[in-house]
């Protein structure tokens, strides 16, 4: 039962580590083990059909073994003979086939059918483990040329500044000249440079044959008109050092091309209007600036990251086939009762994938690299970069989540107790000033902090339950230890939050008890607001800096969508705030609220009766849905695939019902109601068939498990199904607009801010089979390892 348990415990830690990009690379451990099951069960038929001839010869093997005499080799045979043979194709690689020398539990076929499946893994591992060093080495080798190039750029600056040139065009302009090939103007030059840049990008974009199945490769060599110019200045030959080089920035965000083409725009004005820039032989002159080569700098130094984690990817995919290969023998032996494992794993040792040390080499180069170059020769720098360790749990940590928790309860109790004695929350109350005049704002201010740590508080029990159920989130999510918060750290970010907004709550109430003007209270919910946000930019580094800067990095790339590349974590959190319409609206009307001066006049209405506020809140409604319908457009243009366009027109019907549904609130009329109706009923069954067929990988009617799908990582497949059916019921939650169903003496407001919370509720539910579907079948198709441009490009003179 150990045994059995422990295999259990590696099956998940298996799975657990795998690159999702990578899976069907993997040993089939799932099969190997069916296959073995197979064996197991003849070989215990066999075992209870002739127990007294198992006794015979468990006899005879122990006379054996007391026997003086006799040699050991003759006395053990070899079960197996593997043969190693080159494959007839162009891959060059060896192939294994192992060949059955005695029957095992008197059935052979059953024992010929694993060891066909064992040696058809080995013969995968090792072609894909090929194919794959390959690839990096050559990447390794491209990055090797860079760093020549970069190191002798760079050394042309120093001389510079070494050999005192102190003249006003240098003090103004930091930058090398260098000559510009004088053939750049022709079409076929131009022609040559595109496609020698497509091809050495394609190069690293791609893998094998995905590059020739891919549409990228058909659709990159076209370019606009406007894009292919800031190419071709940014792709000009100029000759340095005596190569003949080319340097191109990608312009891969706003901010980089708005400085390219004004930069570009600069350049061409002191080329036509100096004769400086000519040589004595009339040849022009390239000026490359130095914050021109920082961006090339900054652009090696990635690649060469993400290399290093793509070659950290490659060992854990050899030594965790090499645990596979190892336990699955054992399991083998321990069934049949033959010697396989030392047979079959000294031919595993000796493959490629196991013995080869290119990939360990070159590791050891790259690191070498780094610490020289872009680490002060500090190892410790580099690696922080390279190969960030994890930070240590805390018990403080601990601590304080409980500490804060008690805080929370304590003063939540405290205000509710208070405000149920003064009826203040009752809709038929005398004393309903509160709810009028100073409740308002801070309700605003509650709800929206109580929605976001709501979801907060969620996505540390999906990171809970990400970790219980060994789905790599950090991996799909591209984060390091510097960005990755752990669920601890996120429950005590919401508790100690919590605790300040219950804290604030409670002064807020008492104060006005005591007689404090409502202009002097209601400056607490705005302060409280700019602490946060004060907060949240904080340079210093407390408070989870890192994190934070990258959740504000993330926000910009959303917002600016679609002129920035979406990557999982982009996409990822633009689904979140699709849920969070309720809180971005009590966000709006705060700021209307502080920025008109309404606080200072107490006219808490005013936001309301203002028609350019009642405008912005159809674009408040809106702008989550058009973000995420930015993004699909940008996934559609960069990779070419139609099911983005089709999960745009998901994200343009929400924006439909959304607006449909501001729209009634003002004018509550049939029409109106039958139009939200209509449009929410389209939108929530296209939402409801994108979250289980798309999101979640179920609804499959050929799967193993009825109408879920092959691999699940909970056992009990009524979990799904119930999510199935909780799902349904959570995205009908906008029938309360038409139902307008309301609980006894409960306020309205407070039923709203409960949908809301509902809502939240069911996207963290979402997440957690969002990211099981992602880390088992790479639904978004993402890559393990980033594709970095390179900036630097050799051309031949002949080019």
């Amino acid at each position: 039962l150990l045994r059995e348990k422990d295999m259990v415990q590696f099956t998940k830690q298996f799975e657990g580590q795998l690159v999702p990009e990578w899976k069907d690379a993997f040993v089939d451990y799932s099969q190997l083990k069916k296959d073995l099951k197979k064996i197991h069960l003849l070989t215990n038929g066999v075992e209870e059909e002739y127990t007294e001839t198992s006794l015979i010869k468990t006899i005879k093997s122990s006379l054996g073994k007391l026997s003086l005499f006799g040699n050991k080799e003759r006395e053990r045979p070899r079960a197996i003979k593997v043969h190693r043979k080159l494959a007839s194709s162009v891959s060059n690689s060896d192939v294994y086939e192992t060949v059955l020398l005695e029957t095992i539990a008197d059935d052979t076929d059953a024992a010929k059918e694993f060891l066909m499946c064992l040696d058809t893994q080995l013969n995968k591992v090792n072609q894909f483990y090929k194919t794959k060093e390959k690839e990096f080495l050559e990447i390794g080798e491209c990055l090797k040329k860079q760093m020549e190039i970069l190191i002798e750029v760079k050394d042309a600056f120093n001389q510079k500044q070494a050999n005192g040139e102190s003249t006003q065009e240098s003090k103004e302009d930091d930058s090398l000249s260098c000559t510009i090939s004088s053939e750049e103007d022709s079409i076929k030059s131009r022609t040559e440079e595109i496609q020698l840049q497509e091809y050495c990008l394609e190069d690293l974009d791609n893998n094998g044959e995905q590059a020739l199945k891919s549409p990228r490769s058909e659709e990159s060599i076209k370019i606009n008109n406007e894009d292919s110019k800031l190419r071709r200045v940014s792709g000009r030959v100029f000759s340095c050092q005596g190569r003949n080089l080319k340097i191109k920035i990608p312009l891969t965000n706003p901010s980089r091309k708005f400085s390219a083409i004004s930069y570009f725009i600069k350049e061409d004005l002191i080329n036509q209007s100096s004769s400086k820039k000519r040589g004595p032989d009339g040849v022009n002159k390239l000026r490359i600036s130095k914050k021109t080569l920082n961006h090339a700098e900054k652009m090696i130094k990635g690649a060469l990251t993400e290399l290093y984690k793509g070659l950290n990817y490659l060992k854990t995919y050899r030594n965790l086939n090499m645990l596979a290969f190892m336990n699955i023998l054992k399991k083998f032996d321990k069934v049949t009762g033959k010697q396989i494992l030392p047979i079959y794993l000294k031919v595993v040792e000796s493959s490629y994938f196991n013995s080869s040390d290119k990939v360990i080499n070159l590791s050891d180069e790259v690191e070498e690299w780094f610490i020289t170059h872009f680490a002060g020769e500090n190892r410790r720098t580099a690696m922080k970069y390279l190969k960030p360790h994890h930070r240590k749990e805390s018990h403080s940590v601990t601590f304080f989540i409980g500490l804060f928790t008690g805080c929370f309860v304590a003063l939540l109790a405290g205000y509710i107790i208070v405000a149920h004695l003064t009826g203040m929350y009752r809709t038929h109350s005398e004393n309903t000033f509160y709810m009028e005049t100073a409740y308002p704002v801070l309700r605003r201010v509650v709800y929206m902090f109580g929605l976001l740590f709501l979801h907060l508080f969620l996505y540390g029990c999906n990171i809970f339950m990400w970790r219980k159920a060994r789905i790599n989130y950090s991996f799909i999510f591209e984060l390091g230890s510097k960005n990755e918060l752990k669920f601890r750290d996120v429950f005590l970010i919401c508790t100690a939050s919590m605790s300040v907004i219950a804290g604030v709550m409670f002064i807020h109430l008492l104060l006005l008890a005591k007689g404090y003007s409502f202009g002097q209270v209601q400056v607490i919910p705005g302060l409280l607001l700019l602490v946060f946000f004060l907060i949240m930019i904080c340079p210093l580094n407390i408070f989870y800096k890192s994190s934070r800067y990258r959740l504000i990095s993330v926000t910009r790339n959303i917002v600016f969508s679609p002129l920035y590349k979406v990557v999982m974590l982009d996409f990822f959190m633009a689904d979140q705030l699709c849920s969070q319409v309720t809180m971005l609206r009590n966000l709006e009307y705060i700021a209307c609220y502080y920025i008109t001066g309404s606080y200072a006049t107490q006219d808490y209405g005013y936001c309301m009766r203002v028609k350019y506020y009642r405008d912005l809140a159809y674009a408040v409604s809106f702008l989550p849905y058009y973000w995420r319908a930015m993004q699909c457009a940008r996934r559609w243009f960069d990779e070419g695939e139609r099911s983005h366009l089709v999960n745009l027109g998901k994200y343009v019907s929400a924006m439909l019902a959304a607006g449909t549904k501001v729209a009634y609130e003002k004018e509550r009329s049939i029409g109106w109601l039958c139009l939200v109706v209509v449009m929410s009923s389209i939108a929530t069954v296209y939402q409801l068939y994108w979250d289980f067929v798309k999101d979640w990988g179920l609804l499959q009617h050929n799967s193993n498990n009825p109408w879920l799908r092959n691999q699940l990582m909970l056992r009990q497949k009524s979990i799904y199904y119930f999510s199935m059916v909780l799902n349904i019921v959570l995205r009908l939650a906008w029938l309360q607009t038409v139902l307008h169903s309301s609980f006894e003496h409960v306020n309205y407001r407070v039923t709203g801010l409960f949908l809301a919370a509902l809502e939240v509720i069911r996207r963290g539910h979402w997440n957690f089979y969002r990211l099981e579907n992602e880390h088992l079948n790479n639904a978004g198709k993402f890559r393990a390892v980033k594709t970095v441009p390179l900036p630097f490009r050799e051309v031949d003179e002949e080019d």
